[in-house]
């Protein structure tokens, strides 16, 4: 059984939001002796190089960098380890992780937890994920569509920006200066359409009290992946043509599922006059001029991505694919005797939408595609 004595706080937040910032005023307001680890995606570890000028406060911090990978992913088995090392240490009381802003933070969280459960008399636990949000960049980019010239057509990195906001349980507001009270209020309101249960914290230049994170209920991942609208719609509307689920916030969601492709073209065409009263949507879907991989749509106000991810089992030889039913022979259970386990599964959230006509939509750009081999 593990003796839970080292807490673990992940930060995360995009490029820019204030995570160093934020570690920095904890590092000077924190008399406790932390372990810190700062993951960045480049081969020189700015952040890192940033934290080291903090000052004397330093001398009571053990500090790691993980460079050239992200903890999520590339990076994970070594993360780990490097937690396990710190934990050992009997002097060190907590640990923070700087993640990558391009993290995903339910990935971190789930690698882990699972790393808790099958690690014995481990002495580290999850305390919290913790997400600063620049409400600047959420006033300009996500409520009004201003991006900068830099970042112009990669809706995938707002809707990268509310998978971290979705995914957390403390949410540090930053950069609120930049904003009148009317426009911070409106930011608050738009992230509790996404997110309606994670802590609120607001600040300026990233100052927060070390209280405010470590002094609060452990992390709970159940209870925080079922925090986002995307999973509540998937959880309270398992069919397309049921009625639309409404919350206390009078936002409603509901699901679309179909089993045969969309037409890339007709697809994209839907997307140029996406609905404005569509808050957020996800995502796996497929198209007819592509049988083998799934592809991830994301959509977050105005600004919408499709990815392409890993490959249909379907689309695996014949071989693997009789291995794969033989060692989980559940996994037929939804298969469909066209088009395997190809299907596409998407949640739409919003407020004021007419969900006939989107769902008209949807089918207007579906096709009768037929049986690929």
């Amino acid at each position: 059984m593990s003796v839970r004595e080292v807490p673990v706080i992940i930060i995360t937040g995009y490029l820019g939001s204030g995570k160093t910032t934020l570690m920095q005023n904890i590092l000077k307001q924190e008399r406790r002796k932390i372990a810190l680890i700062v993951n960045d995606m480049g081969s020189i570890n700015i952040d890192a190089s940033i934290l080291n000028k903090t000052g004397n406060q330093v001398a009571q911090v053990e500090m790691v960098e993980m460079q050239n990978g992200c903890i999520c992913c590339t990076l994970r088995d070594e993360f780990m380890a490097e937690i396990e090392r710190l934990s050992n240490d009997r002097s060190i009381e907590a640990i923070f992780v700087e993640a990558s802003g391009i993290s995903e933070p339910s990935a971190i969280a789930g690698a882990f937890l699972n790393y808790e459960e099958m690690t014995e008399n481990t002495r580290i636990y999850l305390k919290s994920v913790v997400s600063v949000v620049d409400v600047d960049r959420i006033y300009r980019e996500f409520l009004y569509d201003l991006t900068s010239e830099e970042d112009a057509g990669d809706g995938d990195i707002i809707n990268l920006i509310m998978d971290q906001i979705e995914f957390c349980d403390l949410m540090i507001l930053n950069k609120t200066d930049l904003l009148t009270a009317e426009q911070l209020e409106e930011v608050k309101s738009s992230l509790r359409e996404i997110q309606q249960v994670a802590e609120m914290t607001e600040c300026v230049n990233g100052n927060v009290d070390p209280d405010t994170i470590l002094n609060r209920k452990d992390f709970d991942f159940d209870e925080v992946d079922s925090y986002s609208a995307v999973q509540r719609a998937l959880n309270n509307c398992e069919h397309e043509d049921e009625k639309a689920c409404v919350d206390e916030y009078g936002i409603s969601s509901f699901v679309f599922e179909e089993r045969r492709p969309f037409n890339r073209d007709a697809f994209n065409h839907l997307l140029d006059e996406y609905p404005k009263s569509l808050i957020r949507s996800k995502g796996y879907m497929w198209f007819s001029d592509d049988w083998e991989h799934v592809q991830l749509f994301e959509q977050a106000g105005r600004n919408a991505s499709i990815t392409e991810l890993s490959e249909w089992v379907s689309s695996w030889p014949e071989e693997e694919l009789e291995q794969v039913v033989a060692q989980f022979p559940d996994f037929k259970e939804e298969w469909d005797e066209t088009y395997g386990d190809r299907w596409n599964q998407l949640v739409f959230i919003g407020k004021g939408y007419e969900k006939a006509e989107i769902v008209s939509s949807l089918y207007e750009c579906v096709e009768n595609a037929p049986v690929h081999r």
